[in-house]
């Protein structure tokens, strides 16, 4: 599959009302009423959407070890457009025409200037290799591509019980009772029961 040949839509719905695009032990992603949404389509087919709302996100990013707990809960206001891509058959049953005045909360003077950084987000992501996107080739899960205030991308895939989040000063990734958390100063690997820790100065701690 060849993620350059998407396309967008190019009309702009919004949720009819409060959704949960993705949500598990660790965490949720939720969206609220009026946030607007584009679609993505690759081979006349629906892989996606852009929503820009009061969206929020919540990820339970820790690791649980004897001597406390390592990580941190992440939950923040998605203030800027983000990128869904993944099933959205249950998405398009709650959606409908947005009017002007949606665009104008969302602060847009219409519509073409929200396709114009649904787009570029798209873009950014998909055409020029951003990671993470290359497991959206199967049809099962989901990836979301967040852009964060500094500019940077933050990347969140998710299927069954596997969990990937990748950001500028973080990345976690667990599966069942298994978990690796890479900080600025060390990375945390966790398997039943059983916790390593490699520290920046290569010091390795073994935790049970």
């Amino acid at each position: 599959m060849t993620w350059h040949d998407y396309k967008m839509d190019g009309a702009v719905l919004k949720a009819t009302h409060e959704m949960t695009l993705w949500h598990m032990e660790r965490g949720l992603l939720e969206i609220s009423m009026n946030t607007l949404a584009t679609s993505i389509t690759l081979n006349d087919r629906r892989r996606g959407y852009v929503f820009h709302g009061r969206s929020k996100l919540i990820l339970d990013a820790i690791v649980e070890t004897e001597e406390g707990a390592v990580g941190r809960s992440i939950e923040k206001q998605l203030v800027g457009p983000f990128l869904m891509l993944g099933d959205t058959e249950k998405i398009e049953a709650n959606l409908a025409e947005a009017s002007k005045e949606d665009f104008r909360e969302m602060g847009y003077e219409n519509q073409e200037e929200f396709l114009a950084k649904a787009e570029e987000l798209c873009d950014r992501f998909l055409k020029k290799g951003s990671r993470g996107h290359e497991r959206a080739e199967g049809d099962s899960g989901l990836i979301f591509a967040f852009q964060e205030e500094s500019g940077e991308l933050s990347v969140l895939v998710a299927g069954g019980s596997k969990l990937v989040y990748a950001a500028k000063d973080l990345t976690f990734v667990s599966e069942g009772e298994k978990a690796v958390l890479k900080t600025r100063g060390e990375v945390v690997c966790s398997s039943n029961g059983k916790c390593i820790v490699i520290r920046n100065d290569r010091s390795v701690i073994v935790r049970r």
